[in-house]
């Protein structure tokens, strides 16, 4: 009887950090506008079902994560592609990434001497 009211308390446990999860994810901003929105990539109107959801994401307009207003007027669903396209888009404009940091910058020039090797070529 002892071991039957201790699985039983477990099994309710297991329901309830379930209920209580599923809870959370239901207030995160990606769950929000999932519901908010119609499962649509908005650059490529490449259109998601349940069985590729994943694969949509949700972007900030401003690239501020902690900027989620309740009317999801920050947030655009894009696919993995155009969201990625999206951030690199900000790099290549700013010189920096999202995070404010400059960007590595090339600190070689493999062409440097090009135009000497290309003299010396023809005067040979």
């Amino acid at each position: 009887m002892k071991d039957s009211q201790t699985m039983k308390d477990k099994l309710d446990k297991i329901v309830a950090d379930s209920r209580r999860y599923q809870d959370e994810r239901a207030k995160s901003y990606r769950e929000r506008a999932i519901n908010m929105y119609p499962w649509v990539c908005g650059r490529c109107t490449r259109e998601f079902t349940r069985k590729n959801l994943s694969e949509l994401t949700v972007h900030h307009r401003d690239h501020d994560h902690d900027n989620n207003p309740e009317d999801g007027s920050n947030w655009e669903l894009l696919c993995l592609y155009c969201h990625d396209n999206e951030h690199q888009r900000l790099v290549d404009s700013t010189g920096t990434g999202a995070s404010g940091q400059p960007a590595e910058v090339a600190t070689s020039n493999p062409f440097a001497n090009l135009k000497d090797m290309l003299n010396n070529k023809k005067s040979t």
